[in-house]
């Protein structure tokens, strides 16, 4: 299973960490989000380097559908609930800030980068668009209600957000790696404020930035209860249609497309990790019924972090541990919310203060119906009697016999049926308790 991705991008390589080291900066993982912190921090003139378990971008960012967006759904009109029109429009000026980044930094890399207009659309009922609609229009945010689609199937209509974009997520790291002070295959066993421990050994830090895709510390923060994970899949149609967009159902459960170059990018199928789902059958049998003359070339799957109230989690990891910084639950938008993150965590690095600060705090509240949710499948879990049980907490593992892999429902780490780590939190793998 490979994605379009790394069938033409060639990513650099960097030596493990050998013997002890002392740097401004410290951040551990190397998917985007890490290597945009480690790039924002360098251009700002501090020390940094990058530690990464194996090679970078060789989990998420490299199974992404590299869409460049702030239209994350329809979240405008429930965030405005929930948080009141200053913190959205925070979280709204965060992302457009991000995409404006990101557009200069790709203008001087060969990475695909080209402008679209980026679609949610809804398939029986326009309640949730229109009020969506105001929700943008108090927010003095432009947008489009549509109700014409190149969408093989009828929908009740789109909010469409123009001036949005999509790139070559590989070919982008690739360029803004080169420079960067990277150690591959250097696993961090502990990190604490000031110290990390790697199999190679000790960086020490006046701050540590943890940019693991789900954090690794379980003692501090909560993530645990405030995080879970979701798959999703995608399949690469030769000789689908040109979209002219990007477009995405609003349910979340449907299905994404966007266009490379002669491909279709199909997605969906997606599912809680360690619970049914779709998968590829969904999208095989969606491309045979709908593109019938469509080839699939690549096929492959994404794992994201999931919020309790959709926004992401960026800044102190924990109150208990000053100078050190968490960077995780994108909730699938993970491109423009890495170059957010990027830049708050800069900020709170060099001591510059932040609007946007509160609203991605790590230490907001936790009181949604997510919570619930996420302690019931873990308690659920935990008392199940199979075997093999998830290293991270103790959870029973389920098997996925499309994926061939072994998935913790509680908090998403994964294995193959040799035991081997495919997916945090677990930070080893499953050694005397193997299934296969």
């Amino acid at each position: 299973m490979e994605s379009i991705w790394e069938k033409n991008a060639r990513l650099p390589e960097f030596e493990p960490l050998r013997g002890d080291i002392h740097a401004d900066v410290l951040i551990i993982g190397g998917g985007l989000a890490g290597l945009l912190c480690a790039y924002e921090l360098t251009q700002a003139g501090v020390n940094c380097v990058l530690a990464e378990a194996g090679r970078i971008c060789g989990n998420v960012t490299k199974n992404t559908t590299a869409k460049l967006t702030v239209q994350h759904g329809l979240i405008y009109h429930k965030l405005l609930k929930e948080f009141g029109r200053e913190r959205t429009r925070a979280y709204l000026d965060a992302n457009l800030e991000a995409l404006d980044r990101l557009r200069t930094i790709c203008q001087d890399i060969p990475c695909d980068f080209e402008e679209q207009s980026n679609y949610v659309y809804a398939l029986d009922s326009r309640k949730e668009l229109d009020q969506e609609m105001t929700a943008l229009d108090k927010l003095s945010c432009p947008a489009e209600l549509v109700t014409e689609t190149p969408l093989p199937f009828p929908v009740a209509g789109a909010v469409r957000f123009d001036h949005q974009a999509q790139f070559h997520p590989l070919k982008f790291a690739a360029a803004i790696a080169e420079g960067l002070q990277i150690y591959e295959h250097t696993r961090v066993l502990e990190a604490k404020t000031g110290e990390a421990v790697t199999e190679h050994g000790a960086i020490k830090a006046d701050h540590i930035v943890v940019a693991t895709h789900f954090p690794f510390l379980s003692k501090f923060g909560c993530y645990w209860l405030k995080l879970y994970q979701s798959r999703s899949y995608v399949l690469a149609l030769e000789g689908g249609p040109n979209m002219n967009g990007m477009y995405v159902d609003q349910s979340g459960k449907g299905l994404s497309f966007r266009n490379y170059g002669s491909l279709l990018l199909l997605g969906g199928g997606g599912h809680r990790t360690g619970k049914k789902g779709g998968g590829w059958f969904e999208l095989e049998d969606f491309a045979r019924r709908h593109y019938p003359d469509a080839r699939p070339v690549c096929r492959w799957a994404a794992q994201d972090c999931m919020t309790l109230d959709g926004a992401p989690y960026i800044g102190l990891y924990s109150p208990r541990l000053p100078r050190l910084y968490a960077v995780t639950g994108f909730n699938k938008w993970g491109m423009t919310s890495s170059m957010a993150a990027a830049s708050l965590i800069t900020d709170l690095i060099l001591g510059r203060d932040s609007r946007y600060q509160q609203v991605f705090s790590p230490s907001r509240s936790i009181f949604y119906p997510q919570l619930a949710a996420n302690a019931g499948e873990t308690t659920l879990n935990l008392l199940t009697p199979t075997r093999p049980r998830c290293p991270h907490m103790g959870c029973a593992l389920k098997y996925d016999p499309q994926e061939h892999s072994w998935d913790c429902p509680c908090h998403g780490s994964r294995f193959a049926e040799d035991g081997r780590l495919l997916d945090g939190p677990a930070t080893g793998d499953l050694l005397h308790d193997r299934a296969k």
